[in-house]
């Protein structure tokens, strides 16, 4: 007896009868163990396994498998819903082919970031390859997402590096008038075409700049950014805000409470929310094995309580990523991440009045 159920002729309404969220997962359930198929959950996450752009350490491609795993051992009572699983969230089948596109195109990447680093001539039919390869992946998960939105379900992306999600807000800029984004993330990521790369994991919010309709960007927990990137978000007149990690920490040394600064920076978000998470947003012990872990961040609780504020506001988050999770040698990574995209897939679905009911 264990949290998966087998049978494939049950209803919802019976799986959600026969489910013990207090037993052991199935090694072949899905996600967080759970018993639903994809048509009969209110949060689909989408996986994508790419890695191609990364600029320091490997490994983020593997996070999404890791994840599944991982997930496994995450309980299903959670304080801010406890019958959230109800539900149901469902992860899609991870697309094999990106995975093994990546990792052939990885090679390449590394090898024009030699180029680079020697002052040596770029080789030029490799990176428009790249940039092809890159902007097929937006493509993708922006028809992927799409599908599912037109569904009226809650989608969340499970990177890979940062530049997975930019096609999951190209399809969410389609549906929406106007909307913001919440950042979690140690880098700024507003480079334009890192390293050549049009698609970089560091350029992702440049080019979700690029859609008017991106009303905002609040960016949490920055501690390693560049001069070119600073001056973009001092000249953005109030569209991108960042709160930098630095002077978060000076205004709770100097007595201002979490409670304080996380009004703060919801009061600065519209009414609809896209959350897109990068793990090293976090403090490094909680993901060792991320690609460009940087001393500082947030702790886990932290993060939660930011996104318990944004839920409790009134404001609906509309989608959500969360990526750079490498597995490392072992499971304490996919272990915290698991976690947080549950904490994810919760505040979206209260948010949504899909959960909690």
């Amino acid at each position: 007896t264990n949290k998966c159920i087998s049978a494939t002729m049950l209803t919802k309404t019976d799986k959600i009868n026969s489910f013990d969220p207090n037993n052991l997962a199935g090694e072949d359930s899905n996600l967080f163990g759970l018993p639903f198929t994809a048509e009969e959950s209110e949060i689909i996450i989408l996986p994508v396994p790419w890695e191609v752009t990364v600029s320091y350490a490997t490994g983020t491609a593997k996070g999404p498998e890791a994840i599944l795993e991982a997930s496994k051992q995450v309980d299903l009572f959670d304080f801010d819903c406890p019958n959230a699983w109800k539900a149901g969230i469902h992860l899609l089948p991870q697309n094999e082919e990106l995975l093994e596109t990546s990792a052939e195109l990885r090679d390449r990447a590394e090898r024009h970031i030699h180029t680079l680093q020697q002052n040596t001539e770029v080789e030029n039919d490799a990176l428009d390859s790249i940039n092809k390869a890159c902007s097929d992946m937006v493509a993708f998960v922006q028809q992927e997402c799409g599908y599912w939105l037109d569904r009226k379900r809650i989608v969340g992306l499970l990177g890979g590096d940062h530049s997975t999600p930019l096609g999951f807000i190209q399809a969410l800029a389609e549906r929406n008038e106007s909307f913001g984004i919440l950042q979690f993330d140690a880098h700024c990521d507003l480079r334009d075409a890192y390293e050549g790369f049009r698609y970089s994991h560091a350029s992702v919010m440049y080019n979700a700049l690029k859609l008017p309709q991106v009303s905002r960007l609040v960016q949490v927990g920055i501690r390693d950014y560049c001069e070119q990137e600073f001056e973009l978000i001092r000249n953005s007149n109030g569209r991108v805000i960042a709160f930098f990690d630095e002077a978060l920490c000076n205004g709770r040394y100097e007595g201002r409470t979490w409670k304080e600064q996380c009004d703060e920076i919801v009061n600065t978000l519209p009414d609809k929310v896209y959350v897109s998470f990068d793990i090293d947003g976090l403090n490094p012990s909680l993901c060792p094995n991320t690609g460009t872990p940087v001393a500082g961040g947030l702790e886990f609780a932290q993060a939660v309580y930011l996104l318990r504020t944004v839920v409790k506001s009134g404001r609906t988050i509309i989608g959500f990523d969360l990526n750079e999770v490498a597995p490392g040698e072992d499971e304490w990574d996919a272990n915290v991440g698991a976690r947080l995209l549950f904490k994810l897939a919760v505040f979206a679905g209260l948010s949504n009045g899909v959960i909690g009911k």
